[in-house]
C-alpha cells in the first residue's frame, strides 16, 4: 500500500535505515463498521500504558459484546467504571455514543471529508482532542500524512532518529521539508525507532 511513500522516504538518511530494518509500514485503513469501536477504544488509550489501557479496553468488550452506541448508551456507568475507565472517561465514551445516535456526527461519512475536516468533526466530541483524531486519521483512514506533535514517543523517536532537539530546530517545520507528504508513514517509522528487539 505504501510503496511510493517508501520509494520516497528512502532517499532520506534519517527514515531509510528504519525502512531497512522494520520493513513495510503495516498501516491500512479499518472498515467503516468499527470507527465508533476504534475511537472508544482511542479514549480508553489517553494516557495510559498499552498494557493497561489493552486490559481494561478488553473488560469493556467483554462487558458489552459489540461496542457500539447503542450498548454504550444503556450500559449503567457505575458498570463501566468498574470495567477500569475513569469517570471522565465514562461521560466521553457516552457522548461520542449520544452524538452518533443523535446523528450529530456522521461516523460513515468520516473518510469522504478532508483531515482538517476529520479533526473538527471529531474534536467536538467531548474528550477527543487533537492527538486522539490524529491517530484516527492515522490508524484508522491511513491519511499519508499526519504529523502529530503532541506525541511524545514523535518527540522522542525524532530526536532519537535526527539527533537534534525537538524545540530547538522546529520540529514540524522540519518534518514538513523532509517528510511530507508522507508524514504518516515516517512517524510509524519514528515509534518503531523506540521498539526494543
Amino acid at each position: 500500500m505504501w510503496n511510493d511513500a517508501e520509494k520516497f522516504l528512502r532517499k532520506d538518511n534519517h527514515i531509510a535505515p528504519l525502512i531497512k530494518e522494520w520493513g513495510k509500514c503495516t498501516i491500512k485503513p479499518i472498515r467503516k463498521s468499527i470507527y465508533f469501536e476504534d475511537l472508544v477504544e482511542a479514549i480508553i488509550n489517553q494516557q495510559l500504558s498499552g498494557k493497561a489501557a489493552s486490559t481494561i479496553f478488553g473488560r469493556v468488550k467483554k462487558l458489552l459484546k459489540r461496542i457500539e452506541p447503542s450498548s454504550i448508551m444503556k450500559i449503567k456507568d457505575q458498570k463501566l467504571r468498574d470495567a477500569g475507565l475513569s469517570w471522565q472517561k465514562v461521560s466521553y465514551v457516552k457522548d461520542l455514543a449520544s452524538r452518533v445516535e443523535k446523528k450529530e456526527l456522521k461516523l460513515s461519512l468520516l473518510n469522504k471529508l478532508d483531515d482538517g475536516e476529520v479533526i473538527e468533526e471529531l474534536t467536538k466530541v467531548k474528550g477527543i482532542g487533537n492527538w486522539t483524531a490524529e491517530m484516527f486519521l492515522m490508524f484508522g483512514l491511513a491519511r499519508p500524512d499526519v504529523f502529530p506533535i503532541d506525541d511524545l514517543g514523535i518527540k522522542k523517536g525524532f530526536e532519537k532518529v535526527t539527533k537534534r532537539e525537538w524545540d530547538k530546530v522546529g520540529s514540524p517545520k522540519f518534518a514538513e521539508k523532509h517528510w511530507k507528504p508522507y508524514r504518516t508513514i515516517a512517524s510509524w517509522y519514528l515509534w518503531r525507532s523506540l521498539d526494543n528487539r
